[in-house]
Parts: structure tokens; C-alpha cells; sequence
């Protein structure tokens, strides 16, 4: 269940704002607050004269007012104002992800390039954002950032697992690396045994390697190891150890659709099995090179008893056998 929001405990001042101090190790005080309006703030505490980085990098968000605003002869406040309550779970998780941000931040310079980046990304996202992803596109993320921690795990840097992953630039596979492409598919507890191709170019590829990865998923949120999406996706976060990869990781996140929501606390999924094949010349699939001329926009589903002698150990499909 997703916890209360910050703002609930902090009373409407008769002038200027309350406050309630972030929990978390940020480089820079960073608050919860209030103004005499009732309107909901974030406020970034910064040490020392920021204005002309500021004007050289301020960005206009629909929605979310952002100034800089002297607090004293040696101090400035970044503060971030909701202008509409219908959009508090919106303004929470900009704001919490930004708080998470800025632990990476080593001054008040820094923090305040790390917070307008941070803006700026979120006015990409909610500029494109019409809806929340839907139950199939939850359990989808789910599965390729599954496979995505999988890598991490094994590569050297974590920029290099970042940009492997290309499932949200429409790539024709979800991950390349090296010479090897993986195809992610899920699978619901509850489906029958069928993974659906989406296209004639899934399970083409030009590369030496080219594998299917099924993972099927369980919503049994008290089982060991069950994550929600957030969840797993703050896990990747806390395992980034580059700024190129955060930055990239943050990028790819909006590319699919996604924001840290409350909605996403939800619900809490466990990899029940995870099978990977080798898809070979003689796999059963449909490839553009061989359609008949005129046909085009192919979507098929493959039954999984039909590729069991394509299986595979999935050490493989890291080159590992």
C-alpha cells in the first residue's frame, strides 16, 4: 500500500511556509512544505549566489511553478509549487525521485544542475503522458528490468548494461550486447502457455546470437523476493554507480512511459520461472526476409511446447556456455 502523502502533517501557515525536512542523505537541506495558500512545495536549500546558473538553465513545467528565491545575504531556495491538488501524485513522485537524485549531488552547484535536469526530464515525460501503463505494459517493464539487474550483475560497468538495453527505443530486440540480441517476454501466472510476437522482426536479427528469454510472472505480494514495479526499478537506481548510466536509465524510463507513481506500488510481482531459447534456424517463426511481398505488420503467438528442444541454459545467453 503506498504510504501517506509528505504534505498531510505540515498545517497551513499564516505567512510564509511551514516545513518538514526530507528524510534521506541529499547533499543540500531539501523540504516538505506548505504555503499560506495550502499549495503543496518542494524547497531545495542551497549555500551561496546561483542566479545566473539558474537563468542559463531554468526550465517551465505545465502545471508546477519553479523559482529561486533569496532566503538571506548567503543562502537561495529552489521551490517547486503544485498550482493544481489534482495532480499531488504527480508533483510526489517528481519530487521523491528528486529527493533520491540529489544524494548524488556534492554541492549546492551541483544540486542545483541535478534538480533542473531532473525537472526537465519529468517535462518530457508529462508532456507525453496520457495515460498509465497498462497491466500488460506493468508486467512487460517488469520482465525486461528483471533481465536488465541480470545483466547488470554481469557486466563491468553499469553505463555499458544501461545501453544495452534498448526495448524502450523500439528496437527490434529488447537488449544487444556484444554480438548477442535477447528478446523479453512475460507471462502471467495465469496464461496459458503462448507468448505473443508482436512483429516480423522480433526474432530476426542480424547479430551472431539471438535468444528468447520468457519470464513468468506472480502477483503474490508476501512471497519472498516480490517487488513492485517502483520497486524494482529503485533497486536498479541503488546498483547505478555512473552518472552516465542514472542519466541514461532516467531517459529510457520516460521513453516507455513510465513516472514513480503510487499506482505503481502495485502490484507486487515474483518470477514464478524463467526459460531462454536459442533461436535457431530451424526455430518456428516468421521472419521479414521471407513474408511473401505485400505482407506486413505481423503479430503471431508461439506455443512453448513447440520450441521446448530450443531450450537453453540461460547462462548462454550471456555467452557463459
Amino acid at each position: 500500500m503506498a504510504e501517506s502523502s509528505p504534505w498531510d502533517d505540515i498545517s497551513v501557515p499564516g505567512a510564509d511556509f511551514n516545513v518538514r525536512q526530507v528524510s534521506g542523505e541529499t547533499a543540500v537541506p531539501c523540504f516538505w512544505g506548505r504555503d499560506t495558500a495550502g499549495a503543496c512545495l518542494f524547497i531545495v536549500e542551497l549555500q551561496g549566489n546561483h542566479t545566473v546558473q539558474y537563468r542559463k538553465n531554468v526550465v517551465t513545467v505545465h502545471g508546477i511553478d519553479v523559482d529561486l528565491r533569496s532566503g538571506g545575504p548567503v543562502l537561495q531556495r529552489l521551490v517547486l509549487t503544485l498550482e493544481k491538488q489534482v495532480d499531488r501524485d504527480l508533483f510526489e513522485g517528481l519530487c521523491r525521485t528528486l529527493a533520491f537524485a540529489l544524494e548524488r549531488a556534492t554541492d549546492s552547484a551541483s544540486s542545483l544542475a541535478v534538480a533542473l535536469a531532473h525537472i526537465r526530464r519529468w517535462k518530457t515525460f508529462l508532456s507525453g503522458r496520457s495515460q498509465l501503463l497498462s497491466a500488460e505494459e506493468v508486467r512487460g517493464l517488469f520482465a525486461e528490468l528483471t533481465f536488465l539487474l541480470e545483466l547488470i550483475d554481469r557486466e563491468a560497468s553499469t553505463t555499458t548494461a544501461i545501453e544495452a538495453w534498448l526495448g524502450p527505443e523500439k528496437s527490434h530486440q529488447d537488449f544487444i550486447f556484444g554480438n548477442t540480441a535477447v528478446e523479453i517476454k512475460s507471462l502471467s501466472g495465469s496464461e496459458r502457455s503462448t507468448v505473443r510476437i508482436s512483429s516480423e522482426d522480433q526474432l530476426e536479427s542480424l547479430n551472431d546470437a539471438l535468444f528468447l528469454r520468457i519470464y513468468r510472472l506472480s502477483s503474490l505480494p508476501d512471497a519472498v523476493g516480490a517487488r513492485s514495479l517502483n520497486e524494482i526499478i529503485a533497486t536498479i537506481q541503488g546498483r547505478l554507480g555512473e552518472a552516465e548510466a542514472v542519466e541514461a536509465f532516467d531517459r529510457k524510463l520516460v521513453a516507455y512511459g513510465y513516472a514513480p507513481l503510487p499506482d505503481y506500488d502495485g502490484p507486487r510481482l515474483v518470477v514464478s520461472d524463467a526459460r531462454s531459447y536459442r533461436v535457431s534456424d530451424e526455430f518456428p517463426r516468421l521472419m521479414r526476409s521471407q513474408l511473401p511481398t505485400g505482407i506486413d505488420r505481423v503479430a503471431y503467438d508461439i506455443r512453448l511446447e513447440t520450441i521446448a528442444p530450443y531450450e537453453c541454459d540461460g547462462e548462454a545467453v550471456f555467452g557463459r556456455n
